[in-house]
């Protein structure tokens, strides 16, 4: 398997810092959780039926025109809008926005209507599957998904030997829905330094990093809900070790180069 309710809100999808308004709170993206919270937010529009499809995007949006909802999904930082014949793929990227029952400025890549509201999407990335989804997606490998699979991302993570251990935190194919965030909170929580090899790290060590990834996933859901997620935050974007009490380090590491925040007294650098 390869792997692959009338409130006006308005959000932008950035690197992981941006933040955007909603009930006068600010609420942080992109991971993984924010695309549930973005499913929650849309549910009522499964079971409605496509007024009118508008966009820039360079899909067939007269197709989507009087197709009902059937299911709304999620993999990863992936939204699946499952229509009777084919399934939408939202990835908003690291600067997507949407909107719900409300227009904001600029051009919208995908605006539908429905009876009870509209929903447009900005800045993202849009593909239409035709096949099943289950012959496009491994769901075992989706963190907040109830088929994942800790014995496999385990597997996956042992035979990438070579790999910094930042960038595999960032694969997808492994911890489909893990952003910057997750990275730089699991490797503070297990002690690991970003730069660590994959293969040099033990065993147990590894698997203490597969359980904390699944764990933080559902933590950062609860939190962000809460709007209380920065305030958990022990590693990414601060300054000071809250365990040593001298300064973190912030270093764009990895072939992801993504920023990395962490001791260098407290984690062990694995090579």
């Amino acid at each position: 398997m390869p792997l692959y309710r009338h409130t006006c809100l308005n959000k932008d999808l950035g690197h992981g810092s941006a933040f955007v308004m909603q009930s006068g709170k600010e609420r942080s993206m992109p991971e993984g959780p924010s695309i549930i919270i973005l499913k929650e937010e849309i549910h009522h529009f499964k079971g409605k039926k496509i007024l009118a499809a508008l966009g820039n995007s360079k899909i067939d949006k007269k197709k989507l025109v009087n197709q009902k909802v059937v299911d709304i999904k999620t993999w990863g930082k992936h939204l699946l809008i499952c229509l009777p014949k084919l399934t939408l793929r939202i990835h908003l990227l690291l600067f997507g926005k949407y909107s719900i029952d409300e227009e904001r400025n600029g051009n919208p890549r995908l605006a539908l209507t429905f009876r009870n509201g509209t929903l447009n999407f900005y800045s993202c990335a849009i593909k239409e599957i035709e096949e099943d989804l289950d012959e496009v997606y491994d769901w075992s490998a989706d963190l907040m998904n109830k088929a994942w699979d800790p014995a496999a991302a385990r597997k996956k993570l042992t035979a990438k030997p070579e790999t910094f251990i930042c960038d595999a935190l960032l694969d997808q194919e492994i911890f489909s829905g893990a952003g910057n965030i997750f990275k730089n909170e699991v490797l503070f929580r297990t002690r690991i330094h970003p730069k660590s090899l994959v293969g040099k790290i033990p065993a147990r060590k590894r698997a203490e990093i597969v359980k904390q990834m699944h764990l933080y996933a559902f933590q950062f859901l609860e939190w962000k809900k809460a709007f209380v997620l920065k305030k958990h935050w022990e590693a990414h974007t601060k300054k000071i070790c809250p365990r040593c009490d001298i300064p973190l380090v912030k270093e764009y590491l990895g072939k992801t180069q993504r920023r990395s925040f962490y001791c260098r007294n407290c984690q062990v650098w694995y090579k």
